[in-house]
């Protein structure tokens, strides 16, 4: 999914250089070079986008992969609904109901999507001391700024 998502931005990428080569095809003078900008802004960020998504994916992994001893409970977290927040980043709620008898904490790996389903950005939210038979909330928020609608899922959850 997530190469989905680099094509994604490559595409967005692409509309943007030709309509800045469109743009300043009415301008004198400087039209290339201001077009060549655009370009290269166009690619900087996408680069810096998947860049940004690959990192936030593997400090998730490495953060629930340390785990040691732990139960998987994918079961046991709810996710509300996505809100905006400020800058961009996007936030969801996290319902974690521990069934069993005593308390732990919980590790849960929420990933960001659009609607398309590809991978936008993806964090870990730790749920200390959910006690047994109860629950707790937490709050999910982007690692950045995600533009156009983001859909949540629970990726891995870990109870320890």
């Amino acid at each position: 999914m997530a190469r989905h998502g680099m094509r994604d931005m490559a595409r967005g990428a692409a509309v943007v250089v030709a309509a800045a080569a469109v743009l300043s095809g009415c301008s004198d003078g400087g039209a290339s070079g201001t077009a060549s900008q655009a370009a290269s802004a166009a690619a900087s960020a996408a680069y810096e986008a998947g860049a940004a998504l690959a990192s936030a994916s593997a400090e998730a992994g490495r953060k629930l992969d340390q785990i040691k001893g732990g139960a998987h409970a994918k079961a046991d977290v709810k996710l509300g609904a996505v809100v905006d927040e400020s800058g961009g980043r996007k936030a969801a709620p996290v319902t974690v109901t521990n069934p069993t008898s005593e308390s732990h904490t919980y590790a849960v790996q929420v990933n960001f999507k659009d609607t398309k389903g590809n991978l936008l950005d993806t964090v870990v939210v730790t749920v200390s001391d959910v006690p047994g038979g109860g629950s707790k909330n937490a709050t999910a928020l982007s690692n950045r700024g995600l533009s156009g609608d983001a859909v949540t899922s629970v990726a891995r959850a870990v109870r320890y």
